[in-house]
């Protein structure tokens, strides 16, 4: 019984001392490296003389910084290029200034007739054609000229008609009975108001009077100067009342009908100046004007007929041609900058503004008018700043515009600006 509590101080002794011992064979020794976590492991080993990273883990805040912070498109507008690297690529520069701006609109339009210069030539009454004067399509005609003779029933018996109520009033015209008198007079009247109903010229009718023989046929003219578009009078044919025997066109003032479309139609009013080309012939240029804007608007093409009207001298334009029409509309004095220093990136438009010493800004502008080369800016910029005129390098590509505003910090030459 004595020697059992002797046995648990001995075991207990040899342990106390074995543990002594071995900590002070092992306290000079390195340590073990500590277990590590992947988001606290140093990214590259110690240099020599530096202090070692695992005296002080880093924290997650540190180890993700570039994760955690805001990226460079939404905390910098600026890039800094070296001069030298910008004289290298070429980069030009301009000051924002207000310059006149125009317009051009430019359309293909299909020569037309003026259809307030255009003339049908019928009858009002039945006969035969005897003898035509203008028996082609294409002939020109003056104003006045005979086309042909026609012999009709109706015009010989008013004629005859004609020519008893002239012998009526010498012989009663002064008669002592009054309605005797006034019979006469009236049906000399309606005799006469029935050959200007019946287009017959005044000079016929003082001719049947000078003459006082009835003809057999009359001639008939043509009522305006121009060109014979169609033709359907033939010698010997019989005419009735109503038949289009001539179509005459005065080709000398035309029309050119052409389509613009609806975002362009509210720059097109009437009376603006037009200069229309031949496609087969761009040094001829003639000049004409507006003359109408069509109500409507095609639903398939989204545009509206726009009628241009100008001289045709010499007749060079013919009917159902094709012209290239150009209008040039002055939009005033606007701020403007040249189409080339716009970069487009989707939803918005930037410009690169230079402040010197190869620093530059980008900037979302809004954009107005074009007029050619040159595009309004209507925020976004203010009169001298000093922008990039040849900015086509940086949007070669997709990836080339995101560095342009935000990564260029490690391509050579260029560094982000904080």
């Amino acid at each position: 019984m004595s020697r059992r509590p002797l046995s648990i101080g001995v075991v207990v002794l040899l342990t106390v001392g074995f543990a002594i011992a071995w900590w002070w064979a092992t306290r000079d020794s390195a340590p073990a490296p500590p277990e590590t976590h992947p988001e606290t492991m140093p990214t590259h080993e110690p240099m020599p003389g530096m202090e070692h990273p695992g005296d002080k883990p880093m924290s997650k805040a540190q180890t993700r910084g570039d994760l955690s912070s805001p990226s460079p498109e939404l905390t910098s507008r600026t890039v800094t290029i070296a001069p030298e690297r910008l004289q290298t690529i070429g980069v030009r520069f301009e000051e924002v200034a207000r310059r006149p701006l125009e317009k051009v609109v430019r359309t293909v339009g299909r020569v037309e007739i003026d259809e307030r210069r255009l003339a049908r030539v019928n009858l009002k009454f039945a006969g035969w054609i005897d003898e035509l004067f203008v028996s082609a399509i294409g002939d020109h005609v003056k104003k006045g000229q005979s086309l042909f003779t026609i012999y009709s029933p109706d015009i010989v018996a008013t004629q005859e008609e004609y020519l008893l109520a002239l012998q009526s009033i010498k012989e009663l015209g002064q008669s002592e009975f009054p309605e005797v008198s006034r019979g006469a007079k009236d049906l000399l009247e309606a005799t006469r108001r029935r050959f200007q109903l019946w287009d017959i010229t005044e000079d016929h009718i003082r001719e049947l009077e000078q003459t006082g023989k009835v003809l057999r046929t009359l001639p008939m003219h043509s009522p305006i100067t121009g060109t014979v578009t169609r033709m359907e009078a033939r010698r010997g044919t019989y005419v009735s009342p109503g038949t289009e025997l001539y179509m005459i066109a005065d080709l000398a003032h035309i029309w050119i009908l052409g389509d613009i479309y609806e975002y362009e139609l509210p720059f097109i009013t009437v009376g603006q100046g037009a200069t229309v080309t031949l496609p087969y012939d761009p040094s001829t240029k003639l000049h004409g004007h507006v003359g109408f804007i069509y109500p409507t608007l095609d639903p398939k093409t989204r545009t509206a007929k726009v009628r241009f009207e100008l001289k045709n001298p010499g007749e060079k334009l013919k009917p159902e041609m094709y012209a290239n029409v150009a209008l040039k509309i002055p939009l005033g004095t606007r701020l403007a900058v040249p189409r080339d220093a716009i970069i487009e990136s989707g939803e918005r438009q930037l410009i690169f503004i230079h402040h010197g010493g190869g620093k530059l800004e980008w900037r979302s502008v809004t954009l107005g008018v074009s007029a050619g080369d040159w595009v309004e800016v209507a925020e976004g910029l203010k009169e001298g700043d000093h922008i990039i005129t040849s900015a086509n390098f940086l949007i070669d590509s997709e990836s080339q515009l995101k560095a342009a505003v935000g990564g260029m910090g490690g391509m050579p030459g260029m560094k982000m600006s904080e």
